[in-house]
Order: C-alpha cells, then sequence, then structure tokens
C-alpha cells in the first residue's frame, strides 16, 4: 500500500501542476500527502513565507486520477492558489 500511495502522490502532485501550471512556474511549492488518520489528502501550497493547506477526498481525487471528474479538486486547489497570489 505505501508504494502504491508513493506513487499515487506523485501522479497527484502532477496532475494538480497540470491543472494549475502557475504553481510550479510563480514559485508556489506543491507538496501531497495521504493523512491515514483523517482518511484524506493534504495539498500543501508554499510561497515564500506563506502556507496554505487543503483536504481532498480519496474518492475525489480518485475520479479526478481516472478523468472522470476534477471539479472538487480543481475548486479546492484553485483556492488555494488564489489565496496564496493574494497572501
Amino acid at each position: 500500500m505505501e508504494e502504491k500511495t508513493m506513487h499515487l502522490k506523485k501522479e497527484l502532485c502532477d496532475k494538480i501542476r497540470s491543472i494549475y501550471p502557475e504553481v510550479g512556474e510563480c514559485g508556489i511549492d506543491v507538496t501531497v500527502d495521504f493523512d491515514k488518520a483523517k482518511n484524506a489528502w493534504i495539498v500543501d501550497l508554499k510561497k515564500g513565507k506563506h502556507q496554505l493547506t487543503t483536504h481532498l477526498e480519496p474518492q475525489d481525487v480518485d475520479a479526478c486520477m481516472e478523468g472522470k471528474r476534477c471539479v472538487s479538486l480543481g475548486i479546492q486547489v484553485a483556492q488555494l492558489v488564489e489565496n496564496i497570489k493574494n497572501a
């Protein structure tokens, strides 16, 4: 399971960066990790001294990674990106 999580972690980060290329281009650092206790994916965006975090439901991440829909993931990450730009 850990190897699968590590593999999915990179894919999820790549997916976020493909939807929001500015997160890599404007100095925002993206980190993705699975929190077993919360049963959720944690996405951290960092820019300078600012850091924002959101939680993504596993079923939303799965749907996005399967190419079905990325609405929930997109909305939450878009909000993070917007907030960190304005920080």
